[in-house]
């Protein structure tokens, strides 16, 4: 069952972005992208912590949704993609849910935005109907369903025990759809049919907010600078993140760990010009690597900034700094 409810949301006109991909980093689409935040949530590394944590009020995602049409380039596909407006403070996750077929699947759909010729649109989930085959999924109220595929599976018994497993699949796109063109898109899938075992996989876009680390800076005495607290997003490069908050880090005392002379190193690791002493919140630092523990060996709470990333794992939290830790 796929259905329509009464809500107070309104078809609105599509909002349409425009970009071009380049050739940095992974997007959560699995292609490559010059787009700054995408990039700080993919230098957080895997998530060690429940991402429902960082959902967002229902009100907020219904004015956020918009809609990004992707050029074509060497590397990407041209297409038209889920986005959100508020970039710097929120991200679109994607995750898969399987859950078994029962009838349809259960989910109750309203159109956010469309009302166009071609059949784009923003389609939101606006509930799970009762005994239905979502029921109980990961699916909740405010996402958009991206792509549904149907597994078809069916066991041959011998002797008593299972032998062979025969699978067939099928997947259909929805991401961008108006409701109209979402609901026709599934329900082109098989129906059931007896002897089978049928399950949906379902590829799930959520926005969330960025998990942000409250990062408090204390300068050597000498420096005569006040203490300062700066907001990082998880997934920030520690030296980046401080040097565009107007945050000094070449220390003049500090010695490259390659010459043992001064002189820095632009973030090659080669340097301890933008070491940084961790008092407290070190948890929510990568870890080192190999090179970086044998070049601070003998300081232990001791971080190249240059290599390390603030809210690994997604997390977020406080953390005390001492910069220019030589000069203290």
């Amino acid at each position: 069952m796929i259905s329509q409810l009464p809500s107070q949301l309104v078809t609105a006109s599509l909002l349409l972005v425009t970009i071009t991909l380049g050739n940095a980093l992974s997007t959560p689409f699995g292609k490559t992208t010059r787009n700054i935040a995408t990039q700080t949530l993919q230098g957080a590394g895997p998530a060690s912590v429940d991402l429902n944590k960082y959902n967002l009020p229902l009100e907020t995602i219904e004015e956020e949704w918009c809609a990004v049409v992707v050029q074509k380039t060497a590397e990407n596909d041209e297409g038209v993609y889920l986005g959100c407006k508020s970039n710097s403070e929120i991200f679109v996750d994607t995750f898969l849910t399987t859950f078994p077929r029962k009838e349809g699947m259960g989910i109750e759909l309203l159109e956010l935005a469309g009302g166009r010729d071609d059949d784009l649109g923003i389609t939101l989930v606006t509930g799970l109907v009762p005994g239905g085959s979502a029921e109980g999924s990961e699916i909740m109220a405010g996402d958009s369903i991206a792509e549904v595929s149907l597994i078809r599976t069916k066991t041959q018994i011998g002797d008593n025990r299972p032998i062979s497993e025969k699978n067939q699949e099928w997947t259909v796109k929805t991401e961008c759809f108006s409701y109209d063109a979402t609901v026709m898109a599934i329900q082109s899938l098989p129906s059931k049919i007896d002897g089978y075992d049928d399950y949906f996989s379902v590829k799930v876009r959520r926005l969330r907010r960025r998990p942000k680390v409250r990062v408090k800076l204390h300068y050597p005495p000498e420096q005569n600078e006040p203490d300062a607290i700066i907001e990082m997003n998880a997934g920030e490069n520690l030296r980046q993140g401080m040097l565009v908050r107007g945050v000094k880090l070449n220390d003049p005392l500090a010695k490259r760990f390659d010459t043992k002379s001064g002189g820095n190193c632009g973030a090659g690791g080669l340097c301890r010009t933008c070491s940084v002493c961790v008092m407290n919140g070190g948890e929510f630092l990568n870890d080192q690597r190999v090179a970086e523990k044998q070049m601070l060996a003998d300081s232990p709470r001791w971080r190249l900034a240059c290599k390390a990333i603030v809210g690994y794992g997604m997390q977020e939290g406080e953390m005390t700094v001492r910069v220019n830790p030589n000069q203290w």
